[in-house]
């Protein structure tokens, strides 16, 4: 199969940098004629052919951008070029899967591995979109975009300066259930997906801008977030490069499930990295508080390198200890169908004040360390970890903080770990300095 040329940008602009990830559903005659014009050249010339996302796959009716919409415009990009895709008849990919690997190039020479994911929780993107219509429009099909533009949280929106707690009051997003306006701020000056980002004001946003981002935040705040705290500052997540509708990509991972079997000093390696983002989620300069409402097997991942870092941030929640929370009167009551995208609207909000310190490493205790961890290690080492498991996945209920029991933890895992190359990303250094 060849490669496919799609696009997703409307402005006309010579491409400097090509984007190039996993093909989506493009017409193939057109398509074929632009790979031959590309082959036959060394530059790609413009084209324009069609495109079949279709309005459940991306969320908005048309982006109107390209994916990575900051990278696009600040290399005036007009095209995506994708690789092979990986089912034989260019279709959509099964509702089913969730995530898909692709290509990502910005020299058409070398190539880095990419992940698009479906932004989605506890319904399938098209039976919630479907259901915008239903009850907004009452009718069987719409304009899903059209019909969020009649809503009174949008209109408040369009007449806003500034993002403020009750634009975002009743969203579903763990994001947005303890608002500071400091976090909200952040969250307007730092939105890729704009030009002239850097203001907390929201004038250099058009309708439709701040339409995608309203509906982003109410979908799944893992793309925001990762453009708020990106990994480049040394936050554990990975690269973001754009993200559209319910459609995100960013930087190829593996899924620390696929490390449950792994050896003795790889589970070790794994569980203290792990201990370690929990500790600069709970700690760190911004005076951020980051908690998981949720972990699973696919929170977490790991780079090629053996770097591990927070791979679905979706369930992170985040607490403002420098200026507090400014939760809005009624809160917890006030939903519309934008509180409702992805979860039952009866489902109830979790309170700021319930979160506790340990909040985060007791689910990792429960969920995720013992397959990590059991069974890997020789008696004596072994039962001081599962004795440890058992009381963190308690509450740890002899009165330590999570900082000690982390502490505690790291103690007994740090003398199993290696240092040779599977660790790359503190290899060599591993050598010459205790700290890796």
């Amino acid at each position: 199969m060849g490669r496919w040329i799609c696009c997703l940008c409307s402005r006309v602009a010579d491409p400097l940098m090509l984007l190039l990830v996993l093909a989506l559903g493009c017409n193939p005659s057109t398509a074929a004629a632009a790979a031959a014009a590309a082959a036959a050249s060394p530059s790609v010339p413009h084209v324009k052919p069609s495109y079949s996302f279709g309005r459940t796959f991306l969320g908005l009716d048309k982006c109107n951008a390209c994916i990575g919409t900051s990278i696009c415009k600040k290399f005036f990009k007009e095209e995506i070029r994708f690789d092979t895709w990986l089912s034989s008849h260019l279709k959509l990919p099964p509702s089913s899967l969730l995530s898909y690997s692709g290509n990502y190039t910005d020299d058409a020479k070398s190539w880095r591995l990419v992940d698009i994911t479906r932004l989605t929780s506890k319904y399938q993107h098209d039976r919630a979109d479907k259901r915008i219509c239903t009850s907004l429009l009452r009718t069987r099909s719409c304009s899903l975009e059209r019909a969020l533009r009649r809503t009174q949280r949008f209109q408040k929106w369009l007449r806003a300066k500034r993002l403020t707690p009750d634009l975002v009051q009743g969203l579903s997003s763990p994001l947005l259930r303890c608002p500071s306006q400091r976090l909200l701020d952040r969250i307007v000056r730092r939105y890729a997906e704009v030009p002239d980002a850097g203001s907390i004001y929201m004038d250099h946003l058009t309708d439709r801008d701040k339409l995608r981002l309203l509906y982003t935040l109410a979908v799944n705040s893992h793309p925001i977030l990762l453009q708020i705290f990106p990994d480049v500052e040394g936050w554990p997540f990975p690269r973001y490069l754009g993200s559209c509708g319910r459609l995100l990509v960013s930087a190829s991972t593996r899924p620390l499930r696929d490390f449950f079997g792994a050896a003795p000093e790889v589970a070790a390696d794994l569980a203290l990295q792990l201990l370690a983002v929990l500790r600069s989620m709970a700690t760190n300069d911004l005076n951020y508080f980051f908690y998981f409402t949720h972990v699973d097997a696919g929170t977490f991942g790991v780079f090629s390198n053996g770097h591990l870092f927070i791979r679905d941030a979706s369930t992170l929640g985040v607490i403002d200890k420098e200026e507090g929370s400014q939760l809005i009167d009624g809160q917890q009551e006030y939903k519309d169908i934008f509180s409702c995208l992805t979860v039952d609207c009866q489902s109830a909000f979790v309170s700021c004040d319930s979160i506790r310190d340990q909040h985060s490493l007791v689910m990792v205790c429960q969920d995720l360390l013992p397959k990590l961890l059991s069974g890997k290690f020789l008696p004596p080492v072994q039962e001081s970890i599962d004795a440890f498991l058992r009381r963190c996945a308690r509450g740890l209920g002899d009165g330590s903080g999570a900082s000690e029991a982390m502490a505690e933890l790291a103690g007994i895992l740090k003398p199993l770990r290696s240092c040779d190359s599977r660790f790359a990303y503190r290899y060599p250094d591993c050598r010459y300095s205790d700290k890796y």
